[in-house]
């Protein structure tokens, strides 16, 4: 079953069940992902899915930073139960321990010494954590290597 399969399967459950919020979050995602082709003009295979899903966690994480300095708890809270049903449709998230080693193994395989390097190390990088990974905090991780 393909990514788009399931959030519909999922999206139709969630109307038998009555759970409106689930819902809605479900209905914004398929939204975004059919957006997504109408500017492609092709549909969407799972990685280029994943990359949507992604972009659109990404969104509500820093809403709600923001909302959270202004102290709109309320708003953070439901974006982060957004948050929560897109993990869902994400590979597994990597640790931050996992994410290490993977910058260590491609700064030595890159021979990256100095902040100059990141682009280097951060090509190498990202194909392999695209969607399960938080790029900033993979940007962290390889700036304290570079230091």
């Amino acid at each position: 079953m393909t990514l788009n399969d399931r959030i519909n399967e999922d999206m139709k459950a969630a109307m038998k069940a009555k759970e409106k919020f689930t819902l809605s979050v479900l209905r914004m995602l398929r939204s975004e992902i059919k957006n997504e082709e109408i500017s492609k003009r092709e549909n969407l295979n799972d990685d280029e899915i994943v990359q949507v899903l992604s972009r659109e966690l990404k969104k509500r994480k820093d809403a709600a930073e923001e909302y959270r300095k202004f102290n709109r708890e309320d708003t953070a809270l439901d974006l982060e139960k957004e948050v929560q049903i897109i993990l869902a449709y994400l590979p597994e998230q990597l640790t931050e321990e996992e994410i290490t080693e993977i910058v260590r193994d491609a700064v030595e395989n890159t021979g990256a010494q100095s902040k100059k390097d990141m682009g280097k190390v951060m090509g190498v990088i990202m194909p392999k954590l695209k969607g399960r990974a938080d790029g900033r905090l993979v940007n962290q991780i390889v700036q304290s290597f570079l230091e």
